[in-house]
């Protein structure tokens, strides 16, 4: 989960939104690999993938590894394959598999908006991540169409998901960026705010520009980054304080240059979301007197409502932007069918049925200790041996091909888009990749050319080198995967 803001997310900010139909033809067409003439044969793997790992520079370091046939009980390489292992990432294979079992490829969540006999309006929200600007002027057009020019009252429903907002075991310095956003029934653009820092004249302050400038008003904003020579570096650090009230920006950022965008998670989901909506409203030609938040109201009527793109385009964003929002909302959605027990949170319950529903799979419940949807918890806990698994039951399972669609694909889309270029590996690999301080993870396919499909989970614990360096391992363990040859 890496801490620069995606290209994706700056794209949904800015309105400039790259469809699932796209996302998933792209997924479904890989490149053909460049041609090589250099072959591994199964009994020199061992050898090969040794000499990687055996490196001075992972001497300190923890390897898991197990590469298997896809279709076969044999075990072609396996380095502590039964260990734990903090997966980071690769915990939404897990997530996005149940939730694709259980809730089914067209299963959709939807935004509601319903009116009582008093002519209050109450919108509740079931959790549905891709929620952004545009589906809430959606909303606000057929509540025009209706005849409404005035809301006396609307209230926002934001009780569907019970529990906190954040996991407790999530660090601080996650759950201040965007990718540690709060996860709430009412979520709106991701529940992040875009932010830009632009240099200005030398030894003068950066100018700070919000996406949403009503974000400048929430805001008590400390800020000494400053503006420096040409020659100097640039580096800028953002931090709230606990209450969430103060934003400190520090550094620097030499003058000409480009400017630096990053997004925060939004301190009150609900009040964010009520300021969208109004403002929303508003521009429709609909006034809104007075908003509450309030909890379901019985015998009212639905007369608006939105729906996501079906689970098979959510899984693309989940799986190949790697977006924890997402898992988490997926996670969330298992539990809510059926009822809470009491005193139980949302999260919890989907924890449960993702486990039953994997072990009714296959998948050995003691592979595994999951505590969140998106491996944002260091106190998740998965075997290589789980995760290989899981991907081959997910193979000969009927949803095996929506499944497959939603994973990155070597040196084309999402997380592995800048990786294995020109390479063997570049269109035939598909896996999903997990980064977090010290841990690196990649578990996936690989379609061989020269041999049977492989299904392969590699993870790094305990690293002090840099991410970089043991991608660039692991990467060069791959490509050994894809010139297996029969011999």
């Amino acid at each position: 989960m890496s801490q620069n803001i995606s290209m994706h997310l700056i794209l949904l900010f800015v309105g400039i939104q790259v469809s699932f139909n796209q996302q998933i033809a792209q997924a479904q067409t890989p490149l053909a690999p460049p041609t090589t003439t250099k072959y591994t044969c199964p009994a020199q793997l061992k050898s090969s993938i040794n000499a990687v790992i055996n490196r001075p520079i992972f001497k300190r370091m923890r390897w898991g590894i197990l590469v298997k046939p896809l279709s076969s009980p044999q075990t072609l390489y396996s380095r502590e394959a039964d260990k734990y292992f903090i997966p980071a990432s690769n915990t939404k294979l897990f997530t996005t598999a149940a939730a694709l079992q259980k809730l089914g490829a067209n299963f959709r969540i939807r935004t509601s908006i319903y009116q009582d006999s008093e002519g209050v309006l109450r919108i509740v929200g079931r959790g549905d991540p891709s929620l952004k600007d545009e589906q809430l002027k959606i909303l606000a057009k057929q509540l025009y169409q209706q005849g409404i020019r005035q809301i006396n009252q609307l209230i926002a429903d934001d009780s569907y998901f019970q529990g906190e907002l954040v996991d407790p075991s999530w660090q601080w310095e996650d759950v201040q960026a965007y990718y540690g956003a709060p996860v709430n029934s009412l979520i709106i653009n991701e529940n992040a705010s875009l932010l830009t820092l632009l240099p200005q004249k030398i030894d003068q302050p950066l100018q700070i520009k919000w996406n949403d400038p009503t974000e400048a008003y929430k805001w008590k904003i400390e800020n000494t980054a400053v503006t420096v020579q040409e020659n100097e570096p640039s580096f800028v650090e953002i931090n709230r304080d606990l209450k969430g009230q103060t934003l400190r920006i520090k550094g620097q950022l030499a003058v000409n240059t480009k400017p630096e965008i990053t997004a925060l998670a939004v301190f009150d989901p609900v009040e964010n979301f009520l300021i969208h909506f109004r403002h929303n409203l508003r521009k429709e030609g609909i006034n809104v007197k007075q908003t509450s938040i309030g909890n379901a109201i019985k015998n009212d009527k639905e007369i608006a409502f939105v729906e996501s793109p079906t689970l098979s385009d959510l899984l693309i964003e989940t799986n190949v932007n790697s977006n924890n929002l997402y898992a988490e909302s997926l996670l969330r959605n298992l539990a809510n069918q059926q009822p809470l027990a009491k005193n139980e949170t949302t999260a919890d319950a989907g924890l449960k049925v993702l486990k039953t529903t994997l072990t009714e799979l296959g998948i050995e419940p003691t592979n595994y200790i999951l505590v969140d949807g998106s491996g944002l918890s260091r106190k998740n806990l998965i075997s290589p041996e789980a995760l290989v698994q899981l991907l081959q039951v997910m193979a000969k399972s009927s949803q095996a091909e929506i499944f497959r669609a939603s994973l990155p694909i070597a040196g084309m889309s999402g997380s592995l888009k800048n990786r294995f270029i020109n390479t063997p590996a570049q269109g035939i690999v598909q896996a999903k990749t997990g980064t977090m301080m010290g841990v690196v993870s990649l578990s996936g396919y690989v379609n061989a050319p020269n041999h049977e499909p492989v299904v392969f989970s590699m993870m790094v614990n305990q690293s002090e080198q840099p991410a970089s360096i043991v991608r660039k391992a692991m990467d060069e363990i791959v490509v050994l995967l894809v010139q297996l040859k029969r011999c």
